[in-house]
């Protein structure tokens, strides 16, 4: 649902029109690759912060400067073990907390 100045103020409406109502291939798909793009932005952002450069990220963690690149631009996923490897080398760690 939008409003007259079109701000939107349910999100479900909005992707139930443009990828499929939840549950649906469609929309796993499109959940799946905005969880990619979102979590490489953040990875980047950490990077540039870190003040390393692809190639240096690339090397600490034994993998491509261009499959750092890709990660970061939501193209590809990174595994479980290169993610946690990245986290590392930027500096960061995960942590795993349960909600009620």
């Amino acid at each position: 649902m939008l409003t007259n100045n079109h701000k939107i103020i349910d999100y479900d409406v909005v992707l139930d029109a443009r990828f499929g109502k939840e549950g649906t291939i469609e929309r796993a798909r499109a959940e799946e690759a905005a969880y990619s793009f979102y979590s490489g932005k953040i990875l980047q952002d950490a990077r540039k912060e870190a003040k390393i450069t692809q190639a240096e990220l690339a090397k600490r963690t034994q993998t491509t400067k261009s499959y750092i690149s890709k990660i970061e631009n939501g193209v590809i996923t990174p595994s479980v073990g290169l993610f946690y490897r990245i986290v590392a080398a930027l500096g960061m760690r995960v942590e795993v907390v349960k909600t009620i």
